[in-house]
């Protein structure tokens, strides 16, 4: 029996029943705080990082974290974003790369990926981030290109993000944030991007004036 099947039983027979009230109420409907970009590296454990529960995370996962700017064509990432934002109303989008990211590391080598010919095409939506790497990045060492390339992945996947017309909409409105995160799989530790500063932060000191409402809010209740 494979382990996720087994998982299963568990999950029936132990998760479920602690949590059945919260499984009725969802039901019912959703309402999720965020749309959440992210890879689909089997590393990236969602509902772990974030410490959310069912229901909290409206979830697009694949290959590079990747938003292909809007199109007239039609895809599953773009029809996600489409339903989370207009119809939805998700307050927040995020788009959270991660380190050892086998798909960053295909588009900075796309002569490795002759024999994936839809992965190679899928990772030139990352192109102008590699380009950026190769143009500023030249003199440093490859680790440090690598962090370079998942940070400037995320900022271009955020403004491809922006050329949907739903969130553009919302945008606009003033009732959308948007978010791009990297994570450290070995330290757990997440970098958020500050777009006033044009530099991503530990997510700490990145939503510090946030967090200090939330704790206030909290001792005040």
């Amino acid at each position: 029996m494979p382990r996720f099947a087994a998982g299963v039983v568990r999950f029936q027979n132990e998760v479920y029943p602690e949590k059945k009230e919260l499984f009725e109420k969802l039901a019912t409907g959703q309402s999720p705080e965020a749309l959440f970009i992210t890879c689909s590296d089997s590393r990236i454990e969602t509902a772990m990082i974030t410490q959310t529960e069912p229901g909290d995370l409206f979830i697009v996962r694949n290959a590079g974290n990747i938003v292909p700017p809007h199109t007239i064509q039609t895809g599953g990432t773009t029809a996600s974003i489409e339903f989370a934002t207009a119809a939805l109303k998700v307050p927040h989008i995020v788009i959270c790369g991660h380190t050892e990211c086998g798909a960053m590391k295909g588009a900075m080598n796309p002569e490795g990926l002759d024999t994936l010919p839809h992965v190679k095409e899928w990772l030139s939506y990352s192109k102008a981030a590699v380009d950026i790497v190769k143009d500023s990045g030249s003199s440093l060492d490859e680790a440090a290109k690598m962090k370079m390339l998942l940070e400037q992945n995320v900022i271009l996947q955020l403004q491809h993000l922006k050329t949907h017309p739903a969130v553009a909409v919302r945008l606009a409105k003033g009732d959308l944030q948007l978010h791009g995160w990297v994570y450290d799989i070995k330290t757990g530790g997440v970098d958020a991007y500050d777009e006033a500063q044009g530099k991503f932060q530990p997510v700490d000191v990145r939503y510090a004036s946030e967090m200090a409402k939330l704790a206030t809010s909290g001792c005040a209740a």
